[in-house]
């Protein structure tokens, strides 16, 4: 019998203690074999769930594109728990490959309750929550995400449905001033920065209010939500 793919989040800030429910907890203690995004960070988050054995005892292996090795285990009947660095595994997150060759083998993937940047920001900016859609990551060249940026408030505009999008967080700025320089000043943005952490701000404005305010981002881990209204 093949063993268990579970995809198993991981604290966007804090201790796991806080982020995943008990039951998530004592399935993760009962695993001995990961594969995960970055080993440092998932050394750092078993230690801090409290593994029954010694962290060096567990087979880590850092995730490849080639995951042929990884579905062999499963097929021999070992459980494997699949780490991100921060978040839900497969969402913006390389570890879809393997859920996706798991699925493609019949392998039963579980997914584990924790932590979603992409939810929590929905559920905390007040925008449309029946309808929305998430982008990933937008052009990183300036017309080209000026573009696509037209193409999402369109689109938003004409299904009233939320664009949800990410950017590394050293271009967060740049991102934000595209989208006061392309969006009507009636949009509705969402900035929502440093979910979970002590700092965390979750703001929803008008794109007019946006520029009133001068609002710099930083390099803040940030989630941004555009919903485009009727005048």
């Amino acid at each position: 019998m093949a063993g268990t793919l579970y995809a198993i989040p991981t604290p966007l800030g804090g201790a796991a203690a806080d982020a995943l429910p008990l039951a998530a907890l004592k399935t993760v203690k009962q695993l001995t074999c990961f594969v995960v995004e970055n080993a440092k960070s998932a050394r750092a988050f078993l230690k801090d769930v409290g593994m029954p054995g010694a962290i060096q005892d567990l087979d880590i292996s850092v995730l490849e594109k080639d995951v042929a090795i990884h579905i062999r285990k499963l097929q021999a009947g070992r459980s494997i728990g699949l780490l991100s660095e921060a978040g839900c595994p497969a969402i913006a997150d390389p570890g879809a490959v393997l859920v996706a060759a798991a699925q493609a083998e019949g392998i039963c993937v579980v997914p584990l309750i924790g932590p979603s940047s992409i939810v929590l920001a929905l559920m905390a900016s007040g925008l449309e929550g029946q309808r929305f859609a998430f982008c990933g990551y937008l052009p990183r060249e300036a017309e080209e995400r000026k573009q696509r940026i037209r193409q999402l408030e369109a689109r938003s505009r004409r299904e009233r449905e939320t664009q949800i999008f990410i950017e590394t967080p050293y271009r967060n700025d740049a991102l934000l001033g595209a989208l006061l320089e392309v969006c009507t000043p009636v949009t509705l943005l969402c900035i929502a920065s440093d979910l979970t952490l002590e700092s965390e701000q979750i703001t929803t404005r008008k794109i007019s209010a946006w520029h009133d305010a001068r609002h710099s981002i930083g390099k803040r881990p940030t989630v941004f939500l555009l919903l485009s209204v009727n005048r």
